[in-house]
C-alpha cells in the first residue's frame, strides 16, 4: 500500500536565499538546513517499504523528522526541533496517493526507551507503595483507633480491614500488580506490535535499537507481514542488514555525496560484514 507518493526537499539555491535573508545572526546552526541538500536530495519517490540507509551524521534522521513534521504525524517523544524547523518543512512538499490514515504515526528509539523507563518507574512507584502499606497496616491492626464522626469512615475501613485480613492480603487489596518487566529486546518488539496498526503510515527511526540479531529477524518478519497483509507503508531509517534486506524494500543511500538508490548487497556496510564472514568462513565449518 503506499499513502505518501512524493516527499521533496528545498535545494542549496533556496535554503541559501533563505539563510542570507535571515536578520538575526545568534545562531550557530540553522538545522535542518544544510543537512539534507548536501546530499543532493531533492525528492523521495516511496514504495510500500522506503529505507534510507547511512551512517551516523547522514540526515536519515533528519529526514524523518522533517517528513513527519510536515504530514503532522503522531509521535511519543520530543526530538531536536530548532527555530528554523517551521520555515524548513514550509519549503517542503508532498504527494499522496491516498489520504494519510489518522493511526499514522513516526516511531523511534526514544520513544522505546521511554516506553522501557516507564514501566520501570511504574514498578518502582508500586515497590515504595508496598512498604508504606506494610507499615499502614501494622499502624492500623495494632492502633486504639475509635471513630468520633463520619470523617473517620474511611480510617475504620482501613482498621477493619487490618483486623480482619492478613498483612499480605491487605496489600494485594490496596495494592495494583507490578506490571511484567520483559529484556529491553522484549520491550522494544512489544511496543513496535502495539503501535504499528493496520492500514497505517510508519516512520521508523533505527528499530534496530535494542534488539539482538534474532529480535531483528523477527521484527523483520513482523514489518514485511505489516506490509503484505495489513495495508502499512514503512519509511525506515537503519544500517541494519536484517532490515536493510527486507524485500522489496527501496534503498537510499545516503553515505554517498549524491543520495543514490542501491540494492541492499551493494551498500558498503553490507559489503563490510560479508567480507569479514568470508575471511572467517572456515571458522565456522
Amino acid at each position: 500500500m503506499i499513502y505518501l507518493k512524493h516527499f521533496s526537499f528545498p535545494d542549496v539555491e533556496e535554503e541559501y536565499s533563505f539563510i542570507m535573508a535571515e536578520k538575526r545572526t545568534c545562531y550557530d546552526s540553522f538545522y535542518p538546513f544544510q543537512v539534507i541538500s548536501k546530499h543532493n536530495l531533492r525528492m523521495i519517490d516511496f514504495e510500500p517499504v522506503t529505507i534510507l540507509y547511512g551512517g551516523n551524521g547522514s540526515g536519515k534522521t533528519t529526514v524523518l523528522n522533517v517528513i513527519a513534521e510536515k504530514l503532522n504525524l503522531k509521535r511519543d517523544t520530543l526530538y531536536n526541533r530548532t527555530n528554523f524547523f517551521e520555515d524548513y518543512t514550509n519549503m517542503c512538499g508532498f504527494e499522496t496517493e491516498t489520504s494519510i490514515p489518522k493511526s499514522s504515526r513516526i516511531i523511534t528509539s526514544d520513544d522505546v526507551f521511554d516506553f522501557m523507563l516507564n514501566i520501570r518507574n511504574i514498578n518502582d512507584g508500586i515497590n515504595l507503595k508496598r512498604e508504606d502499606l506494610f507499615q499502614e497496616y501494622l499502624d492500623n491492626k495494632y492502633s486504639g483507633f475509635k471513630m468520633k464522626s463520619l470523617d473517620d469512615y474511611e480510617q475504620l475501613k482501613k482498621v477493619n480491614m487490618s483486623r480482619s485480613k492478613t498483612q499480605s492480603k491487605y496489600v494485594r487489596n490496596n495494592l495494583m500488580d507490578n506490571v511484567r518487566e520483559h529484556s529491553n529486546g522484549e520491550s522494544a518488539f512489544i511496543y513496535f506490535s502495539d503501535k504499528i496498526e493496520e492500514n497505517g503510515l510508519y516512520l521508523l527511526d533505527e528499530p534496530e535499537n535494542s534488539l539482538s540479531p534474532e529480535k531483528q529477524q523477527e521484527l523483520l518478519r513482523f514489518l514485511e507481514d505489516s506490509v503484505r497483509f495489513f495495508g502499512c507503508q514503512l519509511i525506515i531509517s537503519t544500517h541494519s542488514p536484517f532490515i536493510l534486506s527486507m524485500k522489496y524494500a527501496k534503498i537510499y543511500d545516503m553515505d554517498e555525496e549524491t543520495v543514490d538508490i542501491k540494492k541492499w548487497t551493494e551498500l558498503t556496510n553490507i559489503r563490510t560484514y560479508y567480507d569479514f564472514f568470508k575471511k572467517h568462513e572456515k571458522e565456522f565449518l
